[in-house]
C-alpha cells in the first residue's frame, strides 16, 4: 500500500486561510467532476492497468540491457522527457552514470533542449558502438526533438553503419500516423506506442517514461501498482479523495484569495526533476483563457537561503506545498568542535533528521507569518509511492482543469511559437 498523504491545514486554518462556507459551496461542483473523472476515465487514468503497455517497454528495456548497451539516449522534450527524468532522479543513485560495476543499466542521457553545447557533450560520452536512442515525440515534428535525433543518429550511423543504427534505435510515438511513424516503417524501427488519448504531459506512466526506467533497472509494476492504488481510490472517494479536494482548495486560494502562484518545495535534492514535472503539468494544463495559477518549483533546504524570505515578506500571492519524504537513507553527523556552541550541537544528529526539521520549521514559520502552506507527506522514496504520487497529481490538475472551465488536455499557446519556428526554418506549408 502506498504512503502517500496530503495535509492542508493549513490554508484552512491559517489566518487568511479559505472558510468552511467557502469549500463547502464548491463541494456539489466538486463531486460532478470526480463523478465524470471516474465515469469517462481519460487516458491517464487508463495507464495504470494498461498491461500491454508496461510489458512492451520491459521486453524492449530486457532486450537494451542484454546487448551489453553502455548509453542510452533519450530524445524529447516537454512531458516527453520531463517525466522519464522524474523518474530516473528520484528512484535511481544520484550519480547513476558515473557508477561503475554497481550501476544497474547502460548509462541514462537525456537530450532535452536544442542546445549543442549539451547534446555535443552527450557525444562526446557515449560509446557509439554500444548506444541505443530512443526518439520521443507523438507527432513526429517537433522540431526540437526531431533536430536532436537527426544529429544523434548521424552519429550512430557513423558508427554502426545504416543497419547497425537501424537496431538499436527506438522510436516512441503515435502507433498510426506522424512523421516519426513514416520513419519507423521506412527503417523497420522498434515502435512503442504513445496512447492517442495521452497528452504529452500525461504520458509519465505510458512507455514514454517506463522504457527508461525499465532500462535503468527500476520495477514497473510497483511503479504501476501505486498509481493505480490512487486511480481505484479516486473512483472510490470521489471528492472525498484529497487529490480532489486538493485541487478545489488551490483554485480557490487562487479565484478567491488571490493567492495565483503556487510554490511547489520538496525537501529531497531527487525530487527536483518531480517539481520541475509538476510545473508544465500545470501550467500548460490550466494557463488558458486568462486563468490558472502561476506554478513554481523550490528545492528545500537549498531554497531557504534564497527563496524563503520572498515566501515569508513579499507579495501574499502565493501557496507553498511542502513535500517531505519522511524516512530513507541517512548520514550521521559526528560529534566534533563540541567548545564551539554554534556548531558542537549537531553532533548526534542525522542529516534527513535535520532535514525534516528544516521542513517543519519552514512550515511553522509559515503559518506563524499567516503564509497558506500545505504538505504532500511520502513515506519513502520507492516505485510505489512516486507512482501515486504522479496519479494525484494528474487527477488534482485534471480536476483543476474542470473547475477553471478550461480543458486541461489542450495547449493551443504553445502552438504559434511552433508556426513561427517552422516558417523561420524553412518547412514547405508555413
Amino acid at each position: 500500500m502506498a504512503a502517500v498523504s496530503f495535509d492542508y491545514r493549513n490554508l484552512i486554518e491559517v489566518e487568511g486561510g479559505l472558510e468552511e462556507q467557502e469549500i463547502e459551496g464548491i463541494r456539489p461542483r466538486l463531486q460532478e467532476v470526480a463523478r465524470e473523472l471516474a465515469e469517462q476515465a481519460p487516458g491517464f487514468m487508463r495507464l495504470p492497468r494498461a498491461t500491454e503497455y508496461r510489458e512492451a517497454a520491459a521486453a524492449l528495456a530486457e532486450e537494451v540491457r542484454s546487448s551489453g548497451a553502455t548509453d542510452f539516449v533519450h530524445v524529447g522534450i516537454g512531458g516527453s522527457a520531463l517525466g522519464p527524468m522524474a523518474l530516473h532522479r528520484a528512484l535511481n543513485h544520484p550519480f547513476y552514470n558515473t557508477l561503475a560495476e554497481e550501476r544497474p543499466g547502460p548509462r541514462l542521457h537525456f537530450a532535452e533542449n536544442t542546445d549543442p553545447v549539451t547534446l555535443g557533450g552527450i557525444l562526446d560520452l557515449v560509446e557509439p558502438e554500444s548506444t541505443w536512442v530512443n526518439v520521443v515525440t507523438k507527432s513526429g515534428s517537433t522540431a526540437e526533438t526531431m533536430a536532436n535525433f537527426l544529429v544523434v543518429r548521424g552519429a550512430l550511423e557513423e558508427a554502426l553503419g545504416r543497419f547497425g543504427y537501424q537496431k538499436r534505435t527506438v522510436v516512441t510515438t503515435d502507433p498510426e500516423k506522424g512523421f516519426l511513424k513514416q520513419i519507423a516503417d521506412r527503417e523497420d524501427l522498434k515502435l512503442l506506442e504513445i496512447p492517442q488519448d495521452v497528452g504529452g504531459r500525461f504520458s509519465v506512466l505510458s512507455p514514454v517514461g517506463l522504457l527508461p526506467a525499465a532500462v535503468a533497472g527500476l520495477d514497473l509494476t510497483e511503479l504501476l501498482a501505486g498509481a493505480a492504488e490512487c486511480v481505484e481510490e479516486v473512483s472510490e472517494g470521489g471528492a472525498e479523495h484529497p487529490a480532489v479536494t486538493g485541487a478545489a482548495l488551490h483554485y480557490l486560494m487562487d479565484t478567491q484569495r488571490g493567492r495565483n502562484v503556487r510554490v511547489m518545495m520538496p525537501y529531497a535534492d531527487a525530487l527536483e526533476r518531480l517539481a520541475a514535472w509538476f510545473v508544465q503539468l500545470w501550467a500548460e494544463s490550466l494557463g488558458k483563457e486568462g486563468k490558472g495559477s502561476t506554478p513554481h518549483a523550490a528545492v528545500g533546504t537549498t531554497d531557504q537561503h534564497s527563496q524563503v524570505q520572498l515566501y515569508m515578506e513579499g507579495p501574499q500571492d502565493k501557496v507553498i506545498e511542502l513535500v517531505e519524504v519522511e524516512s530513507g537513507p541517512d548520514l550521521q553527523i559526528p560529534a566534533a568542535y563540541e567548545d564551539l556552541e554554534g556548531v558542537g550541537y549537531l553532533g548526534g544528529h542525522s542529516l534527513r533528521g535535520l532535514l525534516n526539521v528544516e521542513c517543519d520549521a519552514t512550515r511553522r514559520a509559515l503559518t506563524e507569518a499567516g503564509r497558506p502552506n500545505a504538505t504532500v507527506r511520502v513515506g519513502t522514496l520507492n516505485e510505489r509511492n512516486l507512482g501515486y504520487l504522479l496519479q494525484a497529481l494528474e487527477v488534482q490538475t485534471a480536476v483543476a482543469g474542470a473547475l477553471y472551465g478550461v480543458d486541461p488536455y489542450d495547449q493551443p499557446g504553445v502552438e504559434a511559437g511552433k508556426r513561427i519556428t517552422y516558417s523561420r526554418m524553412g518547412r514547405p506549408g508555413y
